[in-house]
């Protein structure tokens, strides 16, 4: 039985496709650079905020250091400076928190993001739901390295084979199975039902409350 669910963030939990477009295009108009489409987005996140800059700046043809510490500076202020602009939580998924809480199961969140936006947007959005939260940090590998989900079950006191391991992209099913963990690939968020299963997810749910039926 699962006793614990790690989450990924951007496009499990919440919808910050919006909020990352948004100032992903701000940052790159301060330096006169064209914006891109807001769906194209989804295919630029996945792998944290430093890729996500040289991705944004290869759309443009204009992957130079320089302006990557540049765009990178006035990416990070931005959003830093008003998290959960256009942000919102996807329908269903309070409600399978609270319904999991309530039954017991422990609660994290594993991303890629910079932990410092990380934990206080899940905060905001979701009180004390979670145990454990994190986002990148400079002393762990991000996913698909296993090791942030390897100290999240240390640390809550749940072994892999009661873990699961809930994400959008193929980046999280990778994060998993590294970790030897129950896999879940949500179809709502930034990538295609196909990446997920080509990824080897253990299942593919359409809509949150179909997660907990596959806890069991």
């Amino acid at each position: 039985m699962i006793k614990l669910v790690i989450f990924d963030l951007d496009g499990t939990l919440l919808n910050t496709l919006p909020t990352i477009a948004y100032y992903g295009n701000k940052a790159l108009s301060e330096y006169g650079l064209p914006a891109i489409e807001t769906e194209r987005y989804k295919t630029l996140v996945g792998n944290g905020r430093d890729l996500l800059i040289h991705r944004m700046l290869a759309e443009t043809g204009n992957d130079t250091p320089e302006l990557y510490q540049k765009v990178g500076k006035v990416y990070d202020a931005a959003y830093e400076a008003d998290q959960l602009y256009l942000t919102e939580p996807y329908g269903g998924i309070e409600e399978l928190l609270r319904s999991l809480k309530e039954k017991g199961v422990r609660l994290a969140v594993l991303s890629n993001k910079p932990d410092n936006v990380v934990k206080p947007i899940v905060d905001k959005m979701f009180g004390g739901l979670f145990d454990e939260v994190w986002g990148k940090r400079s002393d762990y590998p991000v996913k698909p390295a296993p090791d942030g989900a390897f100290e999240i079950c240390r640390i809550v006191g749940v072994s892999a084979d009661e873990t699961a391991f809930v994400g959008d992209t193929y980046v999280d099913i990778e994060t998993g199975k590294n970790a030897d963990l129950l896999t879940i690939g949500v179809e709502w968020g930034f990538r295609t039902r196909e990446e997920l299963k080509k990824a080897g997810a253990d299942f593919i749910v359409e809509h949150p409350l179909e997660i907990e039926n596959k806890l069991n």
